[in-house]
């Protein structure tokens, strides 16, 4: 387009001085320019990628495979593969207006634009060297997990957790026993649409029970949710009940804060695995994991039951429960860490802070109890002056824990 539109307005090129473009009047100069930015920048985005495979190769296998995914969605990334393939697509249209048959035009202005994205991909490629740098530093990596995972935790957990909260009725699904509906696609639960399975169920006059949470795998063939009274539901309103559930080949973090929370303990294993030898590492996973905790407890969980009209249920959803998840944060660390004190008693550490930000005996009792696990674990496998250093931390989180049970 400014090709054309500068062989259709001649004064466009006049614009450019001379000192910038010399020549305006032999085509081969445009031509050349033209072709050689096209094929610098295909060198070296095939140069680039290629190392940047590479590089995610190696850190999938040192960190863990799950990380793969968050450089995908990268930003930087996409901008990078987008500037550079612009660019060449862009001196690829414009190299065949610059001809010297039937009648010579050279476009000055369009090649003068190629010569700046040149340059501003010569900057770009700085920018994402050094973009790249960082993100395939661990400390970075695991940062920006908890940060996602707290964005979930904040958008499916938006409410503050009071002093006094009422307990969600645990009473059992009237569908609990119910018809199933069986799984027509093997994958993980990845996103379950809440509003539109209670729509669903009030329209039938029915009500639903989902049988696994989100995150979990779900072959074909196996019972995915029920319902009762199956009579009123229609032919097809099954189908409908399904396609509500979003399930793949892999887990993603919209309603799954245990998937953020397994790539970093995935981290914290491999780093304290004899291999790698990295309890640093770990401890810098241990310190964003009590991160996230403490954001989930700040807040009330997720409802399993849904009611239409008020009092009626329509819906039961199973979420992953406190201890559930604590299980799966701390318990692997503290079982593969019991010969190595620096993880040890940072995750003292951690439930310490965990439990100094939440006023709820309940909360905190389980956490003493997973801490005395920690301790208890080490007890054989650490010299008793280190193993002094947990009974210290131990029997400060049980004073911090009494004095909060006396107030």
């Amino acid at each position: 387009m400014l090709s054309s539109l500068e062989e259709s307005a001649p004064v466009i090129s006049a614009w450019i001085p001379s000192t910038l473009f010399p020549s305006h009047e032999d085509p081969g100069v445009a031509q050349v320019i033209l072709s050689s930015i096209a094929t610098s920048i295909m060198t070296v985005v095939s140069i680039v990628f290629a190392i940047l495979l590479m590089t995610l190769t190696l850190a999938s296998t040192q960190f863990s495979p799950r990380i793969l995914i968050s450089f995908v969605r990268d930003r930087t990334t996409q901008g990078t593969l987008g500037v550079f393939l612009g660019t060449f697509t862009y001196c690829m249209a414009a190299l065949p207006a610059a001809r010297a048959l039937p009648h010579p035009f050279v476009p000055v202005a369009t090649a003068t634009g190629a010569m700046i994205l040149a340059l501003v991909c010569v900057g770009w490629l700085i920018y994402f060297i050094h973009h790249i740098s960082q993100s395939i530093s661990v400390n970075h990596i695991v940062d920006r997990i908890a940060h996602e995972t707290e964005l979930v935790i904040d958008e499916f957990m938006p409410h503050p957790r009071g002093p006094f909260q009422l307990p969600d009725r645990s009473e059992p699904s009237s569908a609990e026993h119910g018809a199933p509906i069986l799984n027509r696609q093997s994958g993980y639960i990845r996103y379950v649409d809440i509003n539109r399975l209670v729509a669903l169920a009030k329209a039938y006059r029915i009500c639903v029970h989902l049988e696994r949470r989100v995150g979990q795998f779900v072959p074909a063939g196996v019972p995915l949710m029920r319902m009762s009274k199956p009579e009123r539901a229609p032919a097809d309103g099954a189908l409908h009940l399904i396609a509500a559930v979003d399930i793949g080949p892999a887990r993603t973090m919209q309603q799954d804060v245990e998937f953020g929370i397994i790539q970093i303990v995935d981290i914290a294993l491999r780093a304290i695995s004899p291999a790698v030898n990295d309890p640093s590492t770990a401890i810098s996973c241990v310190d964003q994991l009590s991160r996230i905790i403490i954001r989930w407890i700040s807040r009330i969980p997720p409802p399993s039951h849904y009611y239409a009209p008020p009092h009626v249920l329509r819906l039961f959803v199973p979420w992953m429960s406190f201890d559930g998840l604590l299980d799966t944060t701390f318990e692997q660390i503290r079982h593969y860490a019991v010969a190595d004190v620096a993880v040890s008693l940072r995750l003292m550490r951690a439930f310490d802070d965990i439990a100094s930000t939440t006023q709820h005996a309940d909360l905190r009792t389980r956490l003493l109890e997973r801490a005395r696990r920690v301790a208890a674990g080490c007890a054989g496998h650490l010299p008793k002056d280190e193993l002094v250093k947990l009974q210290r931390r131990l029997a400060a989180l049980e004073t911090i824990i009494a004095a909060g049970a006396e107030r």
